[in-house]
């Protein structure tokens, strides 16, 4: 068997990228299909219901359920404000009357002459969906969202933490192989997408938090500094929910890791344009990956390695586990019938030549597709 499919990573200066931009909930759109947009343009906005906060009013009162609706103040359906009086005890022979006042600001829905309870409405929760990248919007879907399609510069990573996020980038560095340090990191990237080296330490990462950069993008990282990062051990998850101060891209792996050429190259080549950035990942069904992608004028798609799957001898591969995780390396051989492995299971292997000229034969899965010519 001369060839095999396998998921890789796209890194492309040609590509064609489309965006799902959807609403959680039915509401309005902003933009029309053909709008061009910016990442932060606002294509999409709903209002989420309050949240409730229930009040037992009759218990507060010290009268029965029934009782409670001679002795309000406002309407079911009123708007009130936290500290409001909305209820009021008769006391004894006018004296000693209890007020009720409202526990939080929004609307009274409702008071129940079964329990004697109110029901508070607090104000709607604006929701809004940005284009997250600059292009066009290509497809609307009717009160939820739209499709944003673009073209230009596409560079993704094996892991990434944090949220969507977009700024110029910025290179830090002009050797690919040399760690990102704390001194690299000036007052003048705030706002920067700011392209790294071999390897970003714990110290380098808290820097760029503290100057005000959004993103960071670099070769590798240690396991040991992302968790003193996020203050807890990842695990297997779904990434790009993180609220650690910026957005990290890792393009390489786990340790110092040089990052690909090619990678480093187009992000150099794209140094002071607006990038936008991802750092979501998921590993497992439903691959994704995090990213960075810079619009730009682009007349003919590339169709890279990545787009087709197909692995063949003599295509750059990344490993992605243990042995030698995160080394490019190239395929010299693809037995087509399944071998033992040393765990007693059969699995379809390949043969893989390191740049050292070592080689290693592996499970296909410890393997994915990479755009870089070895």
């Amino acid at each position: 068997m001369g060839h095999a499919y396998t998921p890789g990573l796209k890194v492309s200066a040609a590509a064609e990228y489309m965006r799902s931009r959807m609403l959680p909930i039915p509401g309005e759109l902003q933009v029309k299909q053909g709008d061009a947009v910016e990442p932060d343009t606002v294509v999409a906005r709903a209002l989420l219901p309050g949240n409730v906060a229930i009040a037992h009013l009759s218990r507060e009162l010290g009268v029965a359920a029934p009782d409670v609706h001679e002795l309000m103040l406002v309407k079911e359906g009123d708007e009130v404000t936290e500290g409001q009086p909305i209820a009021r005890s008769k006391g004894i022979f006018g004296l000693m009357k209890t007020t009720v006042n409202a526990p939080t600001t929004g609307v009274l829905e409702s008071v129940s002459k079964v329990s004697g309870q109110a029901i508070y409405r607090e104000p709607p929760i604006p929701v809004e969906v940005k284009a997250y990248v600059a292009g066009t919007v290509s497809h609307v879907e009717p009160k939820f969202g739209v499709e944003v399609t673009a073209r230009g510069t596409m560079v993704q990573g094996i892991f990434g933490i944090g949220p969507e996020t977009f700024g110029p980038v910025v290179m830090a560095t002009d050797d690919p192989a040399r760690p990102l340090l704390p001194g690299d990191l000036k007052p003048e990237h705030a706002g920067a997408i700011v392209v790294g080296g071999s390897l970003a330490s714990l110290a380098t990462l808290k820097q760029a938090v503290e100057v005000g950069a959004r993103a960071v993008i670099v070769g590798g990282i240690d396991a040991d500094d992302l968790k003193d990062l996020l203050g807890y051990d990842l695990g297997v998850a779904i990434t790009g929910n993180e609220t650690v101060g910026l957005t990290l891209v890792v393009t390489e792996g786990f340790g110092e890791l040089a990052m690909a050429n090619k990678s480093f190259r187009l992000l150099s080549e794209a140094a002071g344009q607006v990038a936008s950035v991802s750092g979501a990942t998921q590993i497992r069904a439903g691959v994704m990956r995090p990213e960075v992608l810079i619009p730009g004028t682009v007349a003919q798609i590339e169709e890279t390695a990545v787009d087709s799957g197909m692995l063949a001898i003599d295509s750059a591969v990344r490993i992605i586990r243990d042995p030698a995780f995160g080394s490019l390396a190239k395929v010299i051989e693809l037995p087509p019938e399944p071998r033992k492995l040393e765990t007693e299971s059969a699995v379809r292997i390949l043969t893989v030549a390191l740049a050292d000229g070592t080689q290693l034969t592996l499970p296909r899965a410890n393997v994915e597709l990479v755009d870089e010519s070895l």
